[in-house]
């Protein structure tokens, strides 16, 4: 039995093109390193560098800091530095960001819930 898929009647055949503006954007959010920067960042508290990394435990320092550059330059979080010595960065979610977050978290409750199950089977496979 056949699915209807509700982006194929809001958006025929354009979210599937290759050059879609929207597969960029899906990238970024949904790479393992920004979901979890952003899920992170979820509860709408500011976070330093060294919290960021802490959360999104076995990211690079590489890797975490081009995760928040293009989550910045995304519009999806916002980078507060402050003239201090020692340096004084933190994290936070813009209202999108925030709005994706929230958008986020029923499919991250979706796979913790269905983790153990989906890994086991394909064990068993």
């Amino acid at each position: 039995m056949a699915v209807s898929n509700p982006l194929r009647t809001f958006f025929p055949d354009r979210v599937f093109a290759a050059g879609c503006p929207s597969r960029t954007v899906l990238d970024h959010v949904m790479s393992k390193w920004g979901l979890l920067v952003l899920l992170a960042l979820g509860d709408g508290e500011p976070l330093r560098w060294s919290e960021l990394r802490r959360r999104a435990e076995g990211v690079s320092e590489k890797m975490l800091a081009q995760t928040l550059r293009t989550l910045v330059a995304d519009g999806f979080v916002v980078r507060d530095a402050r003239p201090v010595v020692p340096p004084h960065v933190e994290y936070s979610l813009t209202p999108r960001g925030l709005e994706l977050a929230a958008l986020l978290n029923p499919l991250m409750v979706w796979v913790v819930e269905n983790a153990p199950d989906i890994l086991e089977d394909a064990a068993a496979s």
